[in-house]
């Protein structure tokens, strides 16, 4: 399977790692001579510091990174852009800025808010439905504790009777020292329809930014080409 040239990152969950796997993918795909835009439909948190796109930057260097809205509140999109008084922009505008990143770069990478069906805009619009408007595949991020399976299989099932492509799993934060848990969660991940792409090492963003660049290939190794 060819990478195609935008890819949705979404997770079952937050906090998941999506955000630090968006940047392991930018890295990937920057070594390999690739031109990347990350892409953020909704950023939230503002007021606490948080910035997907920074960071993402912060770690791999020479991509292009923009949010479509920023958002004070660490809240949902819909309701911290009521917090803040703001009107969210529509899904058709998110999919129109990822066309116009797609006609000059390579990849465009665009990193949902929370799991797959967290409401993007004041018509209830998610990002599974951003990429029924896109040519896109999705990655799918996943945490490796107790839960995982079943949170993966939903998200997994809701892609697929959306006829959504969905290029594999990856495991956002793989600890250091797996328990059972960890291993057996993996083992049955592994065994799944779609691939597993790889793991991320737990505390990957502490890393220098350029031991991260030169680790990530390594971590997504599953990744087609």
């Amino acid at each position: 399977m060819n990478l195609p040239g935008i890819i949705l990152v979404t997770g079952t969950d937050t906090g998941v790692g999506k955000t630090i796997t968006t940047a392991a993918l930018a890295a990937v795909l920057h070594g390999r001579g690739r031109s990347v835009a990350v892409y953020k439909p909704c950023q939230s948190g503002a007021a606490d510091g948080d910035s997907d796109t920074t960071e993402i930057v912060r770690l791999t260097g020479a991509v292009t990174a923009e949010a479509g809205v920023v958002l004070q509140e660490p809240l949902a999109p819909v309701a911290a852009a009521a917090a803040d008084g703001t009107q969210l922009p529509t899904l058709a505008a998110h999919a129109e800025r990822i066309r116009e990143l797609a006609a000059s770069h390579d990849h465009v990478l665009a990193e949902g808010a929370g799991g797959l069906l967290v409401e993007l805009d004041a018509d209830g619009g998610t990002l599974a439905d951003l990429g029924s408007l896109l040519a896109a595949a999705f990655v799918l991020v996943a945490r490796p504790a107790l839960g995982t399976l079943n949170h993966t299989a939903l998200t997994l099932e809701a892609l697929e009777a959306r006829d959504q492509q969905v290029l594999g799993v990856v495991l956002g934060s793989w600890p250091s020292a797996p328990e059972v848990v960890h291993q057996s969660n993996r083992e049955v991940l592994e065994s799944l329809r779609v691939p597993l792409l790889g793991a991320l090492p737990e505390q990957a963003s502490e890393l220098s930014p350029e031991t991260f660049r030169a680790e990530a290939a390594a971590w997504l190794n599953g990744l087609p080409a």
